[in-house]
């Protein structure tokens, strides 16, 4: 199986890729930001996919100890990217945050970059100090201070889906590396807390919150998405209504080509193509891990550990969103929903798998098993 893991987690990926090619000709020319070309987000997509193929590849031929040895320059590219969001004329805001900064034509989410570096950081210091891992300054505080900063950047950006997201995918990597798993509940729970208490003191996140618990109540206005979301899934039932023939696309459902795509798919396409889509994260989850553990060193499981989790935790909450058994966070589905920033990164993550996986395979067996015995407390 992890001989062949690689190939069919690279097949799993293009299968996506063609599902939201097709599934994005279908949805956006019903876009209201179309600017009246009905390819406009396939010609943008497009030219992303092409940056994210090149990045993908870079990623896969590049020796990802270079990541391990330069991860401060990311990390701090990734800050600064992360500050000029709030700076006029630079920064974006769309739908009350500040998410995105303006590049030429482009919208570039720098969120995206800084979920990379945490997890670049996270496995040069769980590699750097292994016997530490499970004290309380070098295994616990020490980390959480550092990969804390992009966090609170995030969360300034009333991004709380991605804080959310990110912490999560922090946690997973820590847990691997064998930090108490009690101080990591403790803290999440606490995190957990004060992201709900946040939510209830910002308008708009409030209203989701309402809506999800009541969605009847406020389908009409914060909750018309995930309602509008449900009909369509009631629509297209087992079969669906053949591709193109989707009604709640035609401006029913608000952003139906992004984070709402799921729905769509379900509609037209029918629940099989739902299932086959889940399965084929399904198969990114188990490739993916095993590459990691098949990987030849302790930064080559605790990186394809955090990119692993970051694919899966997002695409979790986004099914979850467009079912309704989540609240409304605004993620997109990854290799499937538009979304230019999110799909590079995200094929840039599977280069880096790649890359785990040739230096496992390619390096001789006694060797690896006897790194693999202390790789990591926890795996």
């Amino acid at each position: 199986m992890h001989r062949k893991s690689a190939y069919i987690l690279f097949v799993a990926v293009l299968a996506m890729l063609v599902i939201g090619i097709v599934m994005l000709f279908s949805t956006s020319a019903f876009a209201r930001d179309s600017h009246g070309n009905m390819y406009f987000f396939i010609q943008r997509q497009a030219i992303w996919l092409g940056i994210g193929l090149t990045l993908c590849a870079a990623a896969a031929l590049i020796d990802y100890h270079f990541w391990q040895r330069t991860w401060w320059l990311w990390f701090g590219l990734a800050a600064v990217a992360l500050v000029l969001c709030f700076v006029p004329h630079i920064g974006m805001r769309i739908n009350g945050s500040r998410r995105w900064i303006a590049i030429a034509q482009f919208g570039l989410e720098p969120s995206e970059m800084a979920k990379i570096a945490a997890v670049f950081f996270l496995g040069a210091w769980f590699s750097r100090y292994e016997k530490e891992s499970g004290t309380i300054v070098y295994g616990f505080v020490l980390p959480l201070i550092v990969t804390g900063l992009l966090l609170a950047l995030i969360l300034f950006e009333v991004d709380l889906g991605t804080t959310v997201l990110l912490g999560a995918t922090i946690f997973v990597v820590m847990f691997v590396a064998g930090v108490n798993p009690i101080l990591l509940g403790s803290v999440s729970l606490a995190g957990l807390g004060a992201i709900l208490l946040l939510a209830t003191h910002i308008s708009e996140r409030m209203s989701r919150l309402s809506a999800f618990l009541d969605p009847q109540r406020f389908k009409q206005d914060a909750g018309l998405q995930q309602m509008q979301a449900l009909i369509a899934w009631g629509s297209g039932g087992m079969e669906g209504l053949g591709l193109g023939n989707g009604r709640q696309k035609m401006l029913y459902l608000p952003y139906a080509h992004t984070d709402f795509i799921f729905p769509i798919i379900g509609e037209e396409l029918g629940l099989r193509v739902s299932l086959a889509v889940i399965s084929l994260f399904v198969l990114i989850i188990i490739c993916g891990m095993m590459i990691a553990l098949h990987a030849k060193d302790r930064f080559g499981l605790l990186l394809g550990c955090g990119i692993v989790s970051l694919l899966i935790l997002q695409a979790a909450v986004n099914v979850g969103v467009t079912t309704s058994l989540l609240p409304n966070k605004g993620l997109p589905l990854p290799f499937i929903s538009y979304g230019g920033s999110n799909l590079v990164a995200c094929l840039f993550g599977v280069g880096l798998l790649l890359n785990i996986y040739r230096q496992g395979v390619l390096e001789p067996k006694q060797k690896r098993t006897a790194l693999q015995a202390r790789t990591t407390p926890r795996i």
